[in-house]
């Protein structure tokens, strides 16, 4: 039985803005967990150039999405983590961010990427395609949806890279890494995959899988596909094996 949706998204039935509307942390809610990897960061020289970037852009009136970058940590606690799926920014367009990566909210047209997740679910699990895009019923089940960055400006992919955010998601996986010994790490395309360097113990576990991005530039194409890849019922048989809740995708 799929979960019910009324019960595992109530807050992405909420109204809120479509964009970040100030930079304000200390006002983002996040899961229990996740402050003792936060709190150092906020504080941190790279977190101040983070907070002044990110101020400058939108005194500058840059439209910055999304309206909640840490939605990811809000909807999975730390001691809750069973899958990490890692991507690189957040949608760039209006009304598509949700602070979660590949995700977008009821009513927003699917992106290409997310088809082919869907598609690959399809092939791999033999699910329908879901209603909508959202996927806050994976993070409400201990997926974490981590983008590498976690706020972008309007039309422009990649405007905030290299700011400070993979400071921060480095020391979120990190922490996952440090903290849990049975978690599935899915990797797709090169970005998410250089990741790789901060999960020593996964990786010689062999619970770290990779493919290629699931975008159409790269879902069909070597040296992995992502179509046909197979990592949602891999990640699952991983879940039993260790005795944990397998993920109802």
């Amino acid at each position: 039985m799929r979960p019910n949706p009324a019960r595992l998204w109530p807050s992405c039935l909420v109204a809120e803005p479509d964009r970040l509307v100030d930079w304000g942390p200390d006002g983002w809610p996040v899961a229990e967990g996740w402050g003792s990897v936060l709190e150092p960061f906020w504080r941190s020289a790279q977190g101040s150039g983070l907070a002044e970037f990110v101020h400058q852009r939108l005194a500058a009136g840059a439209t910055v999405y999304p309206p909640q970058p840490l939605r990811a940590l809000e909807l999975t606690p730390l001691a809750e983590v069973r899958v990490v799926i890692i991507g690189q920014d957040p949608y760039h367009g209006p009304g598509q961010a949700q602070g979660l990566a590949f995700s977008v909210a009821p009513g927003i047209r699917v992106p290409p990427s997310l088809r082919n997740i869907y598609k690959e679910l399809q092939r791999d699990l033999g699910l329908p395609t879901p209603p909508d895009g959202s996927l806050f019923r994976w993070a409400q089940q201990g997926v974490l949806l981590l983008n590498t960055s976690l706020t972008v400006e309007d039309a422009n992919p990649g405007s905030h890279a290299g700011r400070g955010w993979d400071a921060l998601t480095d020391a979120i996986v990190r922490k996952v890494e440090d903290t849990h010994r049975q978690v599935v790490y899915l990797l797709w395309g090169a970005h998410a995959q250089k990741k790789q360097a901060l999960l020593g113990r996964s990786l010689q576990a062999g619970h770290v899988l990779c493919a290629n991005h699931p975008s159409p530039l790269s879902a069909t194409r070597g040296p992995v596909p992502f179509i046909g890849c197979g990592h949602f019922s891999a990640a699952n048989r991983m879940l039993k094996d260790w005795g944990r809740r397998a993920i109802v995708w």
